[in-house]
């Protein structure tokens, strides 16, 4: 089971972000991350192999600022519960990021 939170306002949505998948945690995970966008930078991500704590940890160091956000917990399904199997993940253009919550059997092709 995975838990999935967004954000879209005026305030930056790392807070309320962390918060909602802190309110996920009862459903079992064992990764986290959360992306965020700021117009003048772009797309930012951040993830964890382990809890929202840690999460919350990683995001202090880095400058994730923005209003809008998307956050995710992961069970894995497919792959190794790994920082780089964590979710939401980026498409090559750097202009999408997305999360999923359930199997995708083509993922190979």
């Amino acid at each position: 089971m995975c838990g999935i939170v967004g954000y879209i306002g005026s305030q930056d949505a790392c807070p309320f972000l962390l918060t909602g998948l802190q309110r996920l945690e009862y459903r079992g995970y064992d990764s986290a991350g959360i992306a965020t966008l700021r117009p003048t930078e772009g797309i930012r991500i951040t993830k964890t192999a382990g809890r929202v704590v840690e999460l919350a940890a990683a995001v202090k160091q880095t400058n994730m600022v923005g209003p809008v956000g998307i956050g995710h917990t992961r069970w894995a399904t497919h792959g190794a519960a790994t920082r780089e199997n964590a979710h939401p993940h980026m498409g090559g253009n750097s202009l999408l990021t997305l999360a999923h919550n359930g199997v995708i059997e083509n993922y190979e092709s």
